[in-house]
């Protein structure tokens, strides 16, 4: 049976206003995120006193990236009556929790696996760039997610799918730029303090100029491996394999860009070792299983081909599109949500649990939109 849609919710004003109308409007479901993480860390023992100094240990690198962020998040924690580090951790969950000196910690939260692919206008058949992606995670996630549309005075307005008391995530913006991310590990992992991934998502879409974009994922210093592919709806797309330290590039081929969560560069590959693939191995086929499916109609892709990829069930459970199972570590993840964009036209349309039946909601930056219910 098909999930319940997504809640929208709509924030503008300066950043700590717009964080208390986010809190208060999430509050439900920020308290469900936290109540998750936070259970799952008390089980391994950490202490919501460890947890406080973790995030004040953060906290300089964050605001040296962005202050207003935390003021934002200040805002956000402020309207869902909730300790300002409960969303702090949110939104740097993995790099807080992993840099801790506990492997299990770093066990808790891995297989955040997903699956990302770019059609450029050239290969569609209305001319449209369409950006999508599977956002593989724990499946009770699918009750904390939600849309989120601000609205900027001072920058392009954006849309975005992320958790709960999140910044961003997978999300496009007024400029026609849109990004989406996926999981990867590297030998060069969590050696240093970098900025969180979601803010530097969020960075992303704040940009008005493409150039800007690029550089908030290729020049920003993280703490571990990650995927990002940053698109404009006018043609171009780049995907970033980055380190650490450094971003190798992949490009498009014959109009499509697809990648899954093992580093692909042959440049990165020479440089660094991937050592994620013990823990997603069905990723050395899925991002084949979707060029495959896709590539046969180069020119004539709609959203309905990228779709039907992402939901490609070969060897299901561990196929493209994920129904709920158990990962290697034990933990029930799914494909949580499929989110289809179309930049150019300011449109996304979400699937939560599409193994479950996919029932998508179409989301868009424009006033006349319609709204879904607020989170509870």
């Amino acid at each position: 049976m098909p999930h319940s849609p997504c809640p929208l919710i709509e924030v503008s004003g300066p950043p700590r206003e717009r964080g208390r109308m986010y809190g208060s409007q999430a509050a439900g479901r920020i308290a469900l995120g936290v109540e998750h993480y936070a259970g799952q860390l008390g089980r391994l023992g950490v202490t919501p006193a460890q947890i406080r100094d973790w995030v004040a240990a953060y906290l300089p690198a964050i605001e040296r990236f962005d202050a207003s962020y935390v003021d934002e998040m200040r805002g956000i924690a402020e309207g869902a009556d909730r300790p300002f580090e409960d969303i702090v951790l949110l939104n740097a969950r993995t790099e807080i929790l992993k840099l801790g000196e506990r492997p299990e910690l770093r066990a808790a939260l891995a297989d955040e696996a997903c699956t990302a692919a770019v059609v450029l206008p050239a290969a569609t058949r209305d001319g449209v760039m369409i950006q999508a992606q599977n956002w593989d995670w724990k499946a009770e996630c699918a009750d904390t997610a939600v849309v989120l549309r601000i609205r900027r005075d001072d920058g392009p307005d954006i849309l975005t799918f992320t958790e709960a008391g999140g910044l961003a995530r997978s999300g496009l913006n007024a400029a026609g730029i849109a990004i989406t991310a996926n999981y990867l590990q590297s030998d060069r992992d969590y050696r240093r303090l970098g900025v969180p991934l979601a803010l530097i998502r969020r960075k992303v879409l704040e940009q008005e100029h493409l150039a800007l974009a690029f550089h908030a994922v290729a020049a920003t210093p993280k703490s571990a491996a990650n995927n990002m592919i940053v698109g404009h709806g006018d043609g171009v797309a780049i995907d970033f394999e980055c380190a650490p330290d450094e971003a190798f590039r992949v490009e498009p081929e014959n109009g499509l860009l697809v990648h899954a969560n093992h580093f692909v560069s042959p440049v990165a590959l020479a440089k660094l070792k991937d050592i994620g693939i013990e823990e997603t191995p069905d990723s050395l086929y899925r991002d084949l299983r979707v060029r495959d499916l896709l590539a046969p109609r180069i020119g004539a892709l709609g959203t309905d081909d990228v779709k039907a990829a992402l939901l490609d069930d070969f060897q299901s459970p561990w196929s493209v599109c994920r129904p709920v199972r158990a990962n290697l570590q034990g933990v029930e993840t799914a494909t949580v949500a499929m989110i289809v964009m179309r930049p150019s036209l300011g449109e996304m349309e979400v699937a939560m649990m599409p193994a479950d039946g996919a029932r998508f909601e179409r989301y868009a930056l424009a006033s006349g939109a319609v709204q879904r219910p607020a989170a509870e």
